[in-house]
């Protein structure tokens, strides 16, 4: 006797191992195939090199080769991947790095560095999440940078204007021997 149980593991094969491990298959709208990236985030695959401006509106994963800048504007994510490997400027809301940056990076509000993470370069954010193993070297500026650099920058501006303007002097002045006083 056939038990139907037996029927459907010999007829249709574990979905999980057709899909990589993964419990349901990948969407046929899906832009990439890397385990742990959103669903529309937009990527430079491992075999991918870039040379030049990269600029973007939308997530942005990178596990290649990219040299220039990345600009991702609005409340858009860059994540560099493991095997990711960024000779650029960075500028995005939230940057991930968990493979090598050399370049400016600005994380508009919170960069993290995973243990595989280095980064060589200024660092300018407002937040900074480094776990164990990652490496940093270079400059860091991070807090909430905004506030007080304008105040800082009015006050200097006001007191290079007051030094130019004609104040009176504590001491009277010198009489010489044209003045009434003679």
């Amino acid at each position: 006797m056939w038990k139907k149980d037996e029927v459907k593991s010999q007829g249709t094969p574990d979905v999980s191992s057709v899909f990589g491990g993964f419990a349901t298959p990948p969407s046929s709208d899906s832009s990439n195939s890397f385990p742990g990236v959103p669903r529309g985030t937009a990527s430079i695959s491992q075999g991918i090199r870039i040379k030049g401006e990269v600029p973007g509106t939308e997530d942005l994963f990178v596990d290649g080769f990219v040299e220039g800048t990345l600009n991702l504007t609005a409340n858009c994510c860059l994540t560099v991947g493991p095997n990711g490997n960024v000779r650029a400027d960075l500028n995005a809301r939230e940057i991930i790095v968990r493979g090598k940056v050399e370049g400016k990076v600005i994380a508009r509000d919170k960069l993290q560095i995973g243990s595989t993470g280095m980064i060589t370069g200024e660092v300018q954010t407002n937040r900074l999440a480094i776990e164990d193993g990652a490496t940093l070297r270079g400059k860091v500026e991070a807090g909430k940078l905004e506030m007080t650099k304008p105040v800082e920058n009015k006050t200097a501006a006001a007191a290079a204007a007051a030094s130019t303007t004609t104040k009176p002097s504590a001491q009277p002045p010198s009489l010489g021997s044209e003045t009434a006083a003679d």
